[in-house]
């Protein structure tokens, strides 16, 4: 949850410190570039990146 709060960030389903995260709906694909340089769209709805510091 900390993650989410500060990141905007969720973690999947049997998530392990480390593993990569999800962008938030929240955030949009302007913000996430700047934010999450690299990350990767797996589909239209679902945007992956490595775990923030």
């Amino acid at each position: 949850m900390q993650l989410t709060a500060k990141h905007k960030v969720a973690t999947p389903a049997n998530w392990k410190q480390g593993d990569d995260v999800i962008i938030t709906g929240a955030v949009s694909n302007e913000e996430a570039a700047k934010t999450f340089p690299g990350y990767k769209t797996v589909k239209p709805y679902l945007r992956t990146t490595t775990q923030p510091k």
